[in-house]
Protein backbone atom coordinates (compact mmCIF):
# COMPACT_ATOMS: atom_id res chain seq x y z
CA UNK A 1 0.00 0.00 0.00
CA UNK A 2 2.88 2.09 1.10
CA UNK A 3 3.91 2.39 -2.65
CA UNK A 4 1.12 3.45 -4.38
CA UNK A 5 0.72 5.77 -1.53
CA UNK A 6 4.11 7.25 -2.19
CA UNK A 7 3.87 6.76 -6.11
CA UNK A 8 4.81 10.11 -8.15
CA UNK A 9 3.04 8.30 -10.57
CA UNK A 10 0.83 5.06 -11.36
CA UNK A 11 0.70 3.45 -14.51
CA UNK A 12 -2.08 0.53 -14.40
CA UNK A 13 -1.49 -2.12 -17.36
CA UNK A 14 -4.36 -4.82 -17.89
CA UNK A 15 -5.16 -6.71 -21.05
CA UNK A 16 -8.39 -8.02 -22.19
CA UNK A 17 -11.29 -8.56 -19.63
CA UNK A 18 -8.64 -7.38 -16.99
CA UNK A 19 -7.74 -3.95 -19.30
CA UNK A 20 -11.69 -2.89 -17.62
CA UNK A 21 -10.40 -3.24 -14.27
CA UNK A 22 -7.58 -1.71 -15.08
CA UNK A 23 -9.04 1.16 -16.40
CA UNK A 24 -11.29 1.52 -13.17
CA UNK A 25 -8.07 1.10 -10.82
CA UNK A 26 -6.58 4.25 -13.18
CA UNK A 27 -9.91 6.42 -12.74
CA UNK A 28 -10.25 5.45 -8.91
CA UNK A 29 -6.60 6.00 -8.11
CA UNK A 30 -6.93 9.59 -10.25
CA UNK A 31 -10.48 10.63 -8.38
CA UNK A 32 -8.09 10.65 -5.13
CA UNK A 33 -5.20 12.97 -6.52
CA UNK A 34 -2.67 10.26 -8.00
CA UNK A 35 -1.33 11.21 -11.38
CA UNK A 36 -2.74 7.72 -12.98
CA UNK A 37 -3.20 6.10 -16.77
CA UNK A 38 -3.99 3.56 -18.02
CA UNK A 39 -2.92 3.21 -21.37
CA UNK A 40 -5.45 1.03 -23.79
CA UNK A 41 -2.82 0.24 -26.61
CA UNK A 42 -0.46 -2.36 -25.41
CA UNK A 43 2.65 -0.55 -27.21
CA UNK A 44 1.81 2.55 -25.70
CA UNK A 45 1.51 0.37 -21.97
CA UNK A 46 5.27 -0.75 -22.45
CA UNK A 47 6.54 2.64 -23.62
CA UNK A 48 5.06 4.42 -20.66
CA UNK A 49 6.09 1.81 -18.70
CA UNK A 50 9.44 2.21 -19.64
CA UNK A 51 9.42 6.09 -18.98
CA UNK A 52 8.44 5.66 -15.36
CA UNK A 53 11.17 7.02 -12.64
CA UNK A 54 11.81 4.84 -9.51
CA UNK A 55 9.51 7.08 -7.35
CA UNK A 56 6.67 5.31 -9.82
CA UNK A 57 4.37 2.36 -9.32
CA UNK A 58 3.33 0.35 -11.75
CA UNK A 59 0.04 -1.52 -10.89
CA UNK A 60 -0.15 -4.64 -13.48
CA UNK A 61 -3.38 -6.64 -13.48
CA UNK A 62 -3.65 -9.93 -14.86
CA UNK A 63 -5.94 -12.89 -14.33
CA UNK A 64 -3.75 -15.41 -14.94
CA UNK A 65 -0.73 -13.92 -14.04
CA UNK A 66 0.87 -14.61 -17.98
CA UNK A 67 -0.32 -12.20 -20.31
CA UNK A 68 2.54 -10.94 -22.42
CA UNK A 69 1.81 -7.07 -23.15
CA UNK A 70 1.60 -7.04 -19.37
CA UNK A 71 4.06 -9.05 -17.84
CA UNK A 72 6.12 -7.21 -20.56
CA UNK A 73 4.99 -3.77 -19.00
CA UNK A 74 5.72 -4.87 -15.73
CA UNK A 75 9.43 -6.09 -16.70
CA UNK A 76 9.91 -2.55 -18.37
CA UNK A 77 8.86 -0.68 -15.09
CA UNK A 78 11.03 -2.75 -12.62
CA UNK A 79 14.25 -2.20 -15.50
CA UNK A 80 13.61 1.48 -14.73
CA UNK A 81 13.44 0.78 -11.09
CA UNK A 82 9.74 1.75 -10.71
CA UNK A 83 7.88 -0.78 -7.74
CA UNK A 84 5.23 -3.26 -9.71
CA UNK A 85 2.22 -4.42 -7.97
CA UNK A 86 0.89 -7.58 -9.93
CA UNK A 87 -2.76 -8.25 -8.78
CA UNK A 88 -3.61 -11.87 -10.40
CA UNK A 89 -5.10 -14.92 -9.58
CA UNK A 90 -2.35 -16.81 -9.38
CA UNK A 91 0.70 -16.52 -6.73
CA UNK A 92 3.51 -18.61 -8.73
CA UNK A 93 3.22 -16.64 -12.59
CA UNK A 94 5.64 -14.58 -14.92
CA UNK A 95 3.96 -11.85 -13.94
CA UNK A 96 4.27 -12.46 -9.42
CA UNK A 97 8.24 -13.13 -10.67
CA UNK A 98 8.48 -9.74 -11.74
CA UNK A 99 6.63 -7.71 -9.46
CA UNK A 100 8.05 -5.78 -6.31
CA UNK A 101 4.80 -7.08 -4.38
CA UNK A 102 1.83 -9.85 -5.30
CA UNK A 103 -1.94 -9.30 -4.37
CA UNK A 104 -3.34 -12.81 -5.00
CA UNK A 105 -7.33 -12.90 -5.65
CA UNK A 106 -9.68 -14.28 -8.18
CA UNK A 107 -10.70 -18.12 -9.08
CA UNK A 108 -8.70 -20.43 -10.05
CA UNK A 109 -9.58 -24.25 -12.16
CA UNK A 110 -13.72 -23.59 -12.53
CA UNK A 111 -14.70 -24.19 -15.93
CA UNK A 112 -13.30 -22.60 -18.41
CA UNK A 113 -14.87 -18.84 -18.78
CA UNK A 114 -16.34 -18.85 -14.94
CA UNK A 115 -13.09 -18.38 -13.01
CA UNK A 116 -12.09 -14.81 -15.35
CA UNK A 117 -15.77 -13.60 -13.93
CA UNK A 118 -14.87 -14.41 -10.52
CA UNK A 119 -11.53 -13.48 -10.73
CA UNK A 120 -12.60 -10.15 -11.98
CA UNK A 121 -14.74 -9.44 -9.72
CA UNK A 122 -12.40 -10.46 -7.13
CA UNK A 123 -9.86 -7.58 -8.83
CA UNK A 124 -12.68 -5.08 -8.57
CA UNK A 125 -13.06 -5.61 -5.04
CA UNK A 126 -9.30 -5.60 -4.57
CA UNK A 127 -8.80 -2.23 -6.16
CA UNK A 128 -12.10 -1.08 -3.62
CA UNK A 129 -10.03 -2.09 -0.97
CA UNK A 130 -6.63 -0.49 -1.91
CA UNK A 131 -8.79 2.96 -2.95
CA UNK A 132 -10.50 2.99 0.56
CA UNK A 133 -6.93 2.43 2.36
CA UNK A 134 -5.43 5.52 0.44
CA UNK A 135 -8.46 7.58 1.14
CA UNK A 136 -7.91 6.94 4.79
CA UNK A 137 -4.13 7.74 4.55
CA UNK A 138 -4.71 10.78 2.41
CA UNK A 139 -7.34 12.25 4.23
CA UNK A 140 -8.19 15.69 3.41
CA UNK A 141 -5.87 15.85 0.50
CA UNK A 142 -7.68 12.87 -0.80
CA UNK A 143 -11.27 14.38 0.11
CA UNK A 144 -10.38 17.74 -1.76
CA UNK A 145 -9.70 15.35 -5.05
CA UNK A 146 -13.10 12.77 -4.72
CA UNK A 147 -14.82 16.92 -4.48
CA UNK A 148 -13.39 17.96 -8.00
CA UNK A 149 -14.39 14.22 -8.88
CA UNK A 150 -17.65 14.82 -7.81
CA UNK A 151 -17.83 18.21 -9.53
CA UNK A 152 -16.72 17.07 -12.74
CA UNK A 153 -19.53 13.77 -12.76
CA UNK A 154 -22.15 16.14 -11.72
CA UNK A 155 -21.34 18.54 -15.12
CA UNK A 156 -22.03 15.39 -17.24
CA UNK A 157 -25.35 14.63 -15.99
CA UNK A 158 -28.51 16.46 -17.23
Amino acid sequence: MERLHAATRVLVVGAGLSGAVAADAAYRLRALGSVADAPLDPITAQLAAGQLPASASCLAISHTGATRSTVDAARRARQGGASVIALTSYAHSPLSETSTVTLVAGGQDLVFGLETVASRLAHLAVVDALTLTLLSLRGATAEQALRLSADVTADHAY
